[in-house]
């Protein structure tokens, strides 16, 4: 896996975010895989309910098109395999939210704040998003991209 990890929590939320735990250490190893182009979409269980990976392709849209979203139970680690696509991501304390959290599904979507910041996530990167954080994945940097995307699910 070539690139960077991406995680910008607040220094209050630094020391409860153990991104070396063994939940991580596995979503890293399974993202070093060397088959990640070739998987099939959909869930790709790695340790049960604990850590499992979500296989994705889709075409960026513009940021304004899209909604903020956050998890309750579920760090997202987020591998661009191909394409590229910018990041939204803001604290989720304040956010507006949007209709009823799917606690099913630990998925929420909310209204985006004024002043979030951006990445743009390229083949090869990661970026790592905790319960605190919303984000809006999917975004187009410039033109619409295909984007295929494995988001690994590592349990609080």
């Amino acid at each position: 896996m070539k690139g960077h990890p991406c995680s910008l929590p607040p220094l209050a939320h630094a020391a409860q975010n153990d991104y070396l735990a063994e939940r991580f250490r596995k979503a890293y190893e399974f993202l070093s895989r060397d088959d990640l182009a070739a998987l099939p979409l959909g869930r790709v269980d790695i340790d049960g309910d604990d850590v499992f990976a979500n296989v994705q392709e889709y075409e960026t849209v513009p940021a304004p098109d899209k909604r903020m979203e956050a998890h309750r139970r579920y760090y997202d680690v987020q591998f661009v395999v191909s394409g590229e696509e910018l990041i939204q991501y803001a604290p989720l304390e304040g956010m507006i939210e949007i209709g009823s959290f799917d606690e099913d599904s630990d998925f929420g979507v909310y209204g985006t704040p004024p002043g979030c910041s951006s990445i743009v996530l390229r083949a090869g990167q990661i970026a790592v998003f905790a319960p605190e954080d919303g984000h809006k994945p999917g975004c187009s940097f410039g033109a619409a991209k295909h984007v295929r995307k494995i988001v690994v699910k590592v349990r609080v």
